[in-house]
């Protein structure tokens, strides 16, 4: 359920990022008849920010599984990574577009992705925080981290649907397709909603709503608070 919500979202970011999508496939096509295309140079960043994540997915599945998701964790990844957004939100510069990433960038950025195989952490969250650190503007650091969802995801749905066959149950897969459906439809609006509030504001809201959520979940977990 976990992958196919996402899969939902990486759907909606599809629709909403079209543009960027249609001209990283545009610059792809110049790439291949010799000629130098800033479509193509972010094509290749998000396939390169890509690779470690997909390894690490690997070794994780393999060797880590479930072991890590526990209340508790999710508790406090959800609390700790709010706060770090919030310090690199507010006292890193504002100063780079997408236009202007270099490889290095995309790495880094990339990277920060395996960080959210630890529940609780956000992978979107986690990128953006790693953009904001390299100065990143806010609605350009949503645009690196949502283009850089779709590949990864996409990833995450093919091994859904490997998955999916290996059980082979028809329960599981109608709840993995009305799960995708939600998070492409309620996906789709908080994009939209996103993308025009950090074009004129901060982060702060976002952190102030994993702050709570976080505090509600330690509070759960160490028994202070029933539910």
């Amino acid at each position: 359920m976990d992958v196919a919500v996402h899969v939902g979202t990486m759907f909606a970011a599809c629709i909403y990022f079209w543009r960027e999508l249609w001209a990283m496939l545009l610059g792809l096509t110049r790439f291949l008849r010799g000629k130098r295309d800033p479509g193509a140079r972010l094509a290749f960043q998000i396939i390169v920010a890509t690779i470690p994540t997909l390894a690490a997915a690997w070794a994780f599945e393999k060797y880590v599984g479930d072991a890590v998701r526990q209340m508790v964790i999710i508790g406090w990844t959800t609390v700790g990574y709010a706060i770090l957004l919030f310090i690199f939100d507010k006292m890193c510069m504002t100063i780079k577009r997408v236009e202007h990433a270099s490889y290095g960038d995309a790495i880094l950025i990339g990277a920060a992705q395996i960080l959210a195989l630890v529940p609780g952490t956000s992978r979107s969250g986690i990128t953006m925080t790693m953009a904001r650190l390299l100065g990143y503007e806010r609605a350009e650091a949503a645009r690196f981290s949502m283009l850089l969802s779709i590949p990864t995801i996409a990833a995450g749905g093919v091994w859904l649907i490997m998955k999916l066959q290996k059980a082979d149950s028809m329960s599981m897969t109608q709840d993995a397709l009305l799960g995708m459906a939600m998070s492409f439809v309620t996906g789709l609006f908080a994009i939209a909603i996103m993308m025009a509030w950090l074009r004129r504001s901060t982060f702060t809201p976002f952190v102030i709503y994993r702050l709570i959520l976080g505090s509600v979940v330690l509070a759960t977990a160490y028994g202070w608070i029933k539910l």
